[in-house]
């Protein structure tokens, strides 16, 4: 599914570069930590006042209500009209008083949408190859840049940012140590499809957190859709899940998911905009924040693999020391023959405002990379 790049060693400066985008990467999602810990007690301070206002007003309504029929009734009494008596009663059982016997509203879907200005500008120069592209303020889900953004493509392997987003969504982090065995049937899946792979053997057992960041790293096939087995008992059952996640996200009209690995078929698509929806959905889960944004990664040791297997991702590997103008912090990429190299990215940039892009249709996996940093270089104000 991807192209595969020839191991390089790490040394000393990579390793300190490393170091410090952990540190920072740390100090920012202690930031962010905070932040939704403040939004999230205004919003209990808000549901509170909200919570008392509906109860005073309950409690005056079925107080009126109640005063209401006892008049009728006095008034009847006196009149000694008893079969009207029995109508108020009737009415006293079947008229709802306020505040009671009210269904409770479903919970609001959380649903991510990028509002488009009359001025979003064209992506139209000669450096950005790839056919599809759209870049995303983050902080304020505008679209800044696009190209063919509403254009059907095949996501190919970027399908994996919703597959570990689906996974993790289903699970705690104490099953992320749980272990799965690796069968025959996956491991031939990801052989006879061509499916990029990170090397798990038939029998293997692997802790759920490698089939994490094996999706990811090297968007290892075989890993995927153990993770797929692992949540839901069958790559078809995990599949559905996908979709039902689609359509909570509110991009299942543009967007339809046929396998968890993005291998194509004519039923397997959506759109760059779907793409950044589902970056965004992802960048709120700590899980795939974290997988997605891992450089390099060993797996644990097993009876097959002693040592473990050193996975990477590529991209941002690549990326890291070209000039962007700020640091791509996550990315996926993708390929095959009908969409091309495609990627999806994310990063901050201009004194920390953050950022979606994502391309299809790149010539290679090189130029991919190029495009994304031309994109973020040109199209960032």
């Amino acid at each position: 599914m991807d192209f595969n790049f020839d191991q390089l060693d790490d040394d000393k400066e990579y390793l300190a570069r490393r170091a410090r985008r952990k540190r920072m990467w740390r100090e920012r999602q202690e930031r962010e930590r905070r932040r939704r810990i403040l939004i999230g007690l205004m919003c209990i301070g808000v549901l509170c006042v909200i919570i008392t206002i509906t109860v005073v007003l309950s409690a005056f309504g079925r107080k009126a209500a109640t005063g209401d029929v006892l008049a009728q009734v006095q008034r009847v009494k006196a009149d000694g009209r008893t079969d009207k008596l029995e109508t108020i009663r009737i009415i006293e059982k079947e008229t709802p008083v306020a505040g009671a016997d009210i269904a409770e509203p479903e919970p609001e879907k959380t649903v991510f949408s990028f509002t488009a200005p009359t001025d979003v500008t064209a992506i139209n120069c000669e450096e950005v190859i790839s056919t599809n592209a759209i870049l995303i303020d983050e902080s304020t889900d505008t679209i800044i840049a696009s190209k063919g953004a509403y254009e059907r493509i095949f996501p190919a392997s970027m399908t994996k940012v919703l597959t570990v987003l689906v996974a993790a969504e289903q699970l705690g982090e104490r099953d992320l140590d749980d272990t799965f065995i690796m069968t025959l049937e996956i491991t031939d899946y990801a052989y006879v499809n061509d499916c990029s792979a990170v090397g798990f053997l038939d029998g293997e057992e692997i802790t759920v957190r490698d089939l994490f960041y094996g999706t990811i790293l090297p968007s290892g096939g075989d890993a995927a859709v153990g993770l797929a087995t692992y949540i839901a008992g069958s790559h078809e059952a995990f599949v559905d899940m996908m979709n039902a996640k689609l359509e909570e996200l509110g991009i299942s009209d543009s967007a339809h998911f046929t396998n968890c690995v993005g291998l194509y078929d004519d039923n397997h698509y959506c759109t760059v905009y779907d793409m950044a929806v589902i970056m965004k959905a992802a960048l709120q889960n700590e899980l795939c924040r974290d997988i997605l944004s891992a450089h390099t990664y060993t797996t644990t040791p097993t009876d097959k693999h002693p040592e473990g297997i050193t996975i990477s991702n590529w991209f941002l590997r690549r990326i890291e020391d070209k000039d962007t103008g700020g640091e791509v912090l996550c990315a996926k990429t993708g390929y095959v023959v009908q969409s091309r190299n495609c990627a999806v990215s994310y990063g901050t940039f201009a004194g920390g405002t953050p950022y979606i892009c994502v391309t299809a249709g790149a010539t290679s996996s090189w130029r991919c990379i190029y495009d994304h940093v031309e994109i973020y270089n040109r199209y960032i104000p």
